[in-house]
């Protein structure tokens, strides 16, 4: 028996997606703008997309957060990862509740607080070790790790712990070591969980904002405090190019990766198959 359509859900659905996505297409419009305007149209150009190539600020501070976004997403995966296993796979230990308490406190604490108490933990360290000497991409890499981290472990915990273990468990009554288990059996079958993580990191250590600006230093300014900065003394069509080429680099990216966990998941449900004809 089919459901009947509420009219009024569907209403209020499609007026969510329009307050969502109608700004973010307005600002794709204007990049292709004439005027200095971003609210007149001035017709149809590719000028600011062109100056955009050219403005050596932008161009350098949004590598430098490739690259920081880059490193702390993979260190992120790898901790991550980490404490993801220890959680699901080692049972009741002592010490397990301070762990899982500080995997996820990053989950709920305030950016403002976050960036404040590891800029106060920096100037601690540096004063007391020499260690890291001031602020700057170092600083940055390591406050974006410690909260992404947080987001991968509980990806990846929630992928351990719909596993089989009787899988796991087969390969070590057959002779294989824990360390042989984990990268032959258990890596491959968490593998999407992992991509899913270092996207999401990569995704939030690309946008953020409140920490950075709290650890950097000079010299290490990253995309969005740039772009911050800029809006402040008034919109400038650039930034629309600039958001336009984010938007449509962010889609591919999103599109590829939905691509290859199909592939995975289609290739990780054969493998089941087989494994349960024989």
């Amino acid at each position: 028996m089919s459901r009947r359509r509420n009219p009024a859900l569907w209403a209020w659905l499609m007026a969510g997606f329009a307050f969502l996505y109608i700004p973010i297409l307005s600002l794709v419009f204007f990049s292709f703008n004439q005027s200095k305007l971003v609210t007149v149209w001035g017709g149809f150009s590719t000028r600011w997309y062109s100056s955009l190539m050219r403005n050596e600020q932008i161009l350098g501070a949004a590598w430098l957060s490739v690259r920081i976004a880059a490193i702390s997403a993979l260190l992120a995966v790898v901790l991550g990862t980490l404490v993801a296993v220890c959680l699901t796979r080692f049972g009741h230990f002592r010490g397990r509740a301070l762990l899982s308490g500080l995997s996820t406190a990053p989950l709920v604490m305030p950016e403002v607080i976050t960036g404040l108490s590891l800029l106060l933990l920096f100037v601690a360290m540096e004063q007391a070790f020499g260690w890291p000497a001031g602020r700057g991409t170092l600083t940055i890499i390591i406050a974006h790790t410690t909260f992404a981290l947080a987001y991968v472990a509980v990806v990846v915990q929630s992928r351990l712990t719909g596993m089989d273990p009787s899988i796991e468990e087969a390969a070590m009554d057959l002779g294989a070591r824990p360390a042989k288990v984990f990268f032959v059996i258990t890596l491959p079958i968490i593998m999407p969980a992992l991509v899913s993580g270092f996207l999401l990191a990569f995704t939030l250590s690309l946008d953020d904002l409140v920490i950075s600006s709290f650890v950097s230093g000079p010299g290490a300014t990253t995309l969005p405090m740039v772009i911050y900065s800029k809006v402040r003394l008034g919109l400038s069509p650039e930034i629309n190019a600039l958001a336009t080429l984010m938007v449509v680099i962010v889609a591919l990216g999103v599109v590829a990766a939905g691509l290859v966990l199909n592939q995975a998941e289609k290739t990780r449900q054969r493998d089941a198959k087989m494994a349960d004809s024989t």
